[in-house]
């Protein structure tokens, strides 16, 4: 959210999110307000080199163009100091002197010249060879040119290169010489004249600019290079372009006003994969290890300060290895040992229930899209009112009315829930099986628990959050006006208490503290719904096979809008750039003229052989690829290199089995009777580039082992000092048997078996001291191979 925006009156407003200059999310405009609360949040990964990410709040405007208020840019280098918690940013000045992207490639030479009379002197050779990924100027690709100046406290030569029309990637290759030191025989009144010791401050400043022709020419960004740092060496390095040093200074940056962001930004380093092997299987036996608080996955979950962090990458790597079920119900039956009331299974933030939430994220996407997308695009587009609290009821609005509203999306949400055991997926149903019995076991005199340990799961922790936050799980572009989202936190709120029905041995409408909720539920025929809910939760707890129908649904993947270029089916058509909703299943891959609309073509997923970045240099346009298919080959391109990374990603996972999958193909398009990449000039020619390694096999879970791997062993280095202490207190433990004195060091932790626990705690150290090296070597390699000025 932001908070005392300018101008100081009721505005629309809205946030983007930029890799430099390149946007690639926005969120939904929040309208008349000064303080706007956008609550969303977007999750992606990083396809390029970056080094600002900047949010940009936005004045809509209807009729002209919109008003950039301000923005908060912060260094890729200074992103780890505000992850994992809310930060309030101060709004600064859009300046264009500091709105700069891209890198430029410079080869820099110093050459002894000797004269005609035999003395010595110096000439610079700065050779500009190319730039890329500059920032588009009015959604067009810029017309950029540089100069090339050697600076100094008495000098400033300065030559130009060619303009470059319609790129991102210009290729200047220009060569321009400077004279450094003169010989001796010049007198010391020649304004050329520099002595030897001047050296020192010099510098090579290299300026990208757009051509404005008849307009203002655009800033685009530098370079300094200190000629000192040559001596008589030649060496070639693409260097980042910068801000002008006076960019973003203004006196006016408090009467902006303030954004609140709360980022979470990781890079690792991943090694091959024979380097993990060692911690990835003591990871995967955690499950066998007895106790469980004594293995390498739960002591993670004890030693991060937020479980959230060791959750994610341990989720997702024993999903992939196939170990999640009985790790989850090794903790499950931890955590039962603590519970003491059957009403409250499953309730806490503990291992086990943060577990089960990150595996029902994951693997039940699609489960929610068939079951709930439909409803809530109906409420969403076309909202009754539903208010029935009498304090917050509008005038001339009519409580029945409303009420009845409610009762029939209720209905229809419950219903859709209710019918949907056979969509859900095999793991999630695996899962709920387990704590189920698990459960029952813990509590044999009470013949609900094991319902209510799966209905505080599957209603409360997965339909009921997907329902109050629908744009959380994809089943919405964007966080719902205020209207709609009351209307759903009441339907989240019943369809909660209608999933516990089915676990309580009685009614307990006397429980809700609101008494409009009491109300409302009187009008519910209880037994109706008790058996419903039951039959639906003895369904999903089921380890049966499911009926083969539901497994022949098409999965639905990815959809959104791209522009593709007219593919020439018909002799009169011309070859232009469309707008289309795109539309990906494991089945086909489809465009439309519109959302919801029939499609103008579809590929089977069968019939694609490859999918490829293609380059600008083809079309002049960036974040384009190509899909080959049997027919000619469909070029896109995407919004931004975001959106390009993951239609490129999605498409390669569908396509992997595919028999026919090209082997080579051309990285450029073919105009004009010839492929740009190779100048062959047939066109079915087989290709001049060999195509991309295969990606991960999974098309519902896209997870790479290597890389979680990683991420928890980054996690271990990061809590190294609380492993010690852990360490330390199954020292203490084993060696004084008596009354622990001095609790407070090893209280917050489980430790059941303090040899067991110690013996793992020694595995991980050792493991984590090996990859310490071995990342130390990486790191010593690529400093060594790096040069002044490169990435």
């Amino acid at each position: 959210d932001a908070k005392h925006l300018v101008p100081n009156k009721m505005r629309d407003f809205f946030c983007t999110i930029n890799l430099d200059q390149e946007e690639v999310f926005r969120t939904q405009v929040v309208e008349k307000s000064l303080s706007p609360y956008f609550g969303e949040e977007f999750y992606f990964e990083i396809p390029r080199t970056f080094q600002w990410l900047s949010f940009y709040i936005y004045d809509k405007s209807v009729l002209q163009k919109d008003l950039r208020i301000g923005k908060v840019s912060i260094k890729k280098e200074d992103l780890c100091n505000y992850t994992g918690k809310e930060n309030w940013f101060m709004l600064q000045p859009v300046d264009s002197n500091s709105e700069v992207q891209g890198k430029v490639h410079l080869e820099l030479k110093l050459n002894e010249l000797i004269t005609d009379n035999g003395s010595v002197c110096q000439q610079l050779v700065v050779h500009i060879k190319e730039c890329h990924g500059l920032p588009l100027i009015n959604g067009q690709n810029c017309d950029p040119y540089a100069t090339v100046s050697l600076v100094g406290p008495s000098r400033n030569d300065q030559k130009k290169t060619k303009v470059k029309k319609k790129t991102s990637n210009p290729q200047f290759n220009e060569t321009f010489y400077f004279e450094v030191t003169r010989s001796s025989s010049y007198t010391k009144k020649s304004q050329f004249q520099v002595e030897e010791e001047d050296i020192e401050k010099l510098e090579v400043r290299v300026d990208l600019w757009n051509n404005g022709n008849l307009v203002q020419d655009v800033f685009l960004g530098e370079i300094k290079v200190p000629v000192k740092v040559l001596r008589n060496d030649s060496f070639q390095a693409w260097y980042l372009l910068q801000p002008r040093e006076n960019g973003n200074k203004s006196s006016k940056t408090d009467d902006l006003g303030s954004l609140r962001l709360n980022i979470c930004y990781t890079e690792d380093s991943v090694l091959p994969s024979e380097y993990y092997t060692s911690l990835r299987n003591l990871l995967l036996k955690s499950s066998d290890v007895q106790p469980i608080s004594a293995s390498a996955a739960y002591i993670l979950s004890e030693v991060c300060r937020d479980k959230y962090d060791a959750v994610l990458p341990l989720v997702r790597l024993l999903l992939h290895h196939h170990k999640l079920v009985p790790f989850v119900a090794a903790v499950a039956e931890l955590d039962l040992k603590d519970t003491q009331e059957a009403n409250t299974v499953f309730r806490g933030n503990s291992l086990a229930t943060r577990c089960v939430d990150e595996m029902m994220k994951i693997v039940g996407k699609h489960y929610l899209k068939v079951t709930l997308k439909p409803v809530i695009d109906e409420i969403c587009e076309s909202p009754k009112p539903c208010e029935i609290d009498p304090i917050k009821l509008r005038e001339g609005d009519n409580v029945e009315i409303n009420m009845e509203n409610l009762r029939y999306y209720v209905d229809k949400v419950f219903r859709e829930i209710v019918r949907s055991s056979i969509s859900c997926p095999t793991l999630m149903c695996d899962v709920f099986y387990s704590l189920r019995h698990l459960a029952a076991k813990r509590f044999p005199n009470d013949p609900h628990v094991q319902y209510s340990a799966v209905s505080s799961f599957v209603f409360l922790r997965f339909f009921a959050v997907a329902v109050v936050s629908p744009h959380t799980f994809h089943l919405r572009p964007h966080h719902p006006d205020a209207q709609t989202s009351r209307t759903l936190t009441l339907i989240s709120k019943a369809i909660q208490t209608l999933g516990s029905w089915g676990s309580l041995t009685k009614s307990k409408l006397s429980s809700f503290k609101e008494t409009f909720m009491c109300e409302f539920f009187k009008t519910f025929q209880e037994e109706k719904f008790t058996e419903s809910v039951k039959k639906f939760l003895d369904d999903v707890s089921s380890t049966e096979s499911k009926e083969p129908s539901g497994l022949s649904e098409p999965v639905h993947l990815k959809e959104g809008e791209m522009y593709k270029r007219a593919q020439g089916r018909t002799r009169i058509g011309k070859k232009n750039f469309k707008k289309r909703w795109f539309c990906l299943t494991s089945r086909e891959f489809t465009y439309h003229k519109q959302q919801d609309k029939e499609p103008i073509f579809t590929i089977p997923i069968k019939n694609i052989l490859a999918v490829e970045k293609l380059d600008e240099s083809s079309f002049n346009k960036k974040n384009m690829f190509q899909v080959l298919h049997g027919e000619k080959p469909l070029y896109i391109q995407a919004n931004n290199c975001v959106e390009a990374s993951e239609w490129i990603e999605a498409l390669c996972r569908v396509t992997r089995c595919n028999q026919k999958r090209l082997s080579f193909y051309h990285p450029s398009a073919f105009l004009n009777g010839n492929w740009l990449c190779c100048k062959a000039t047939i066109e079915n020619t087989v290709g001049c580039a060999r195509c991309t390694a295969d990606v991960p096999a999974d098309t519902q879970i896209e997870i790479d082992g290597d890389r979680e791997t990683e991420r928890i062993y980054s996690l271990f280095t990061i809590n190294m000092s609380k492993l010690q202490k852990l360490e330390e207190a199954c020292g203490s433990i084993a060696v004084y048997q008596g009354p622990r004195k001095e609790p407070d060091d090893y209280s917050n932790f489980t430790i059941e078996d303090s040899v067991a626990t110690f013996h793992t705690l020694k595995q991980i150290t050792d493991i984590v001291e090996k990859l310490n090296e071995s990342h130390e070597k990486y790191r010593k390699k690529r400093s060594s191979s790096a040069k002044y000025g490169s990435e």
